[in-house]
């Protein structure tokens, strides 16, 4: 039997009561900060570290964020801890995902090896 809709609204109405919300993100705000300040100046230092490899191979200004986004995957696994011939095949699986999307192959394989120094995965 379906849920009645003015029980779902109630529902709703009462999870996203707003000072409920900004209660609990005041909580949480100081440990927010301190991750995001963790983090931030080394995803900044890659997305730097793209950008120049990018530029050195002519990569049309259009498509940086693209190229960037594939950064930030790869960023994301060696953040979660994966290294290796793991680390590897996961980014030979992102490269040629981004590759299917249209960008240069070349151009992600040297993001790989010159940013994240990471090479291709063993046959």
């Amino acid at each position: 039997m379906p849920i009645d809709p003015y029980r779902r609204i109630s529902n709703w109405d009462a999870k996203y009561k707003t000072d409920r919300i900004k209660a609990t993100l005041d909580d949480k705000r100081d440990a927010m900060l301190s991750r995001v300040t963790a983090v931030v100046p080394a995803l900044a230092a890659m997305e730097s570290q793209v950008k120049q490899v990018v530029d050195g191979l002519g990569v049309e200004t259009i498509q940086i964020p693209f190229y960037l986004d594939f950064g930030r995957e790869i960023w994301r696994l060696q953040d979660q801890d994966i290294s290796g011939e793991t680390l590897a095949i996961q980014v030979g699986h992102i490269l040629q995902q981004w590759a299917a999307r249209g960008l240069t192959q070349a151009v992600l394989e040297a993001i790989r090896t010159q940013v994240f120094n990471v090479g291709p995965p063993t046959p």
